[in-house]
């Protein structure tokens, strides 16, 4: 089985499906990772957009990850890129893997940019291609998915749910590789703050880690 997973900035996969892609490919799968933006120099100093990219090889290299794909659209200033441009990327991917699973980020977070790359996918996976995608989940980012302003049009409410227990350690080393990405507890992107919520996640399941989701779409054939 092939496994994609879209992710509007590197480390938003492994925040969200970290845990999930390391029992995927343990399990004999391949997984591939789509990161979608990088920042602008403009607005970032290159040689911290270079340790960035660095880190992401190196943590999807420690997870196993079969090949990543860096689409190099502007971050932060995703909303100015023509949405068929946005499209055709993920598009491109999407063909090129021919993916049976695919994640993307949940459209109610803060960050318009994982709004429109989760838009821009929903488009990508709409099942009228030859090859058929079986299923489409939405993850949750931390810091962007429970910041947003709370309404019921954009909330998280995860109906899939997929133990990690024997994984989450890999989770916190991949996340761990992220030293540009990570900060200090309290913050959400912090080790104790992904412990946490993938005990919470676990809990709710009876198990003691786990990753949830929103089931977007399954295919029985």
């Amino acid at each position: 089985m092939k496994v994609l997973v879209v992710a509007p900035h590197a480390d938003d996969e492994v925040l969200g499906v970290g845990g999930t892609i390391a029992k995927y490919i343990d399990e004999g799968n391949e997984v591939y990772v789509c990161v979608m933006t990088t920042g602008h120099p403009s607005m970032f100093p290159q040689e911290v957009l270079d340790k960035l990219r660095n880190e992401a090889i190196e943590s999807h290299k420690f997870l196993g990850v079969n090949q990543t794909y860096f689409s190099d659209l502007p971050a932060v200033m995703l909303s100015e890129v023509p949405k068929h441009e946005v499209n055709k990327r993920i598009n491109g991917v999407i063909d090129e893997v021919q993916p049976d699973v695919v994640f993307i980020p949940h459209f109610g977070d803060m960050h318009l940019d994982h709004y429109i790359v989760s838009q821009a996918a929903m488009v990508g996976v709409r099942p009228i291609k030859n090859h058929r995608i079986l299923e489409v989940y939405s993850y949750e980012t931390l810091s962007e998915t429970e910041w947003n302003i709370p309404h019921v049009t954009n909330a998280f409410i995860p109906n899939t749910y997929i133990d990690i227990t024997s994984y989450l350690y890999k989770k916190k080393i991949a996340m761990e590789y992220f030293t540009t990405q990570l900060t200090e507890f309290p913050h959400p992107r912090s080790i104790e703050a992904i412990e946490s919520l993938a005990k919470l996640r676990g809990s709710t399941i009876g198990v003691k880690a786990a990753e949830a989701f929103c089931l977007v779409r399954r295919i029985i054939l």
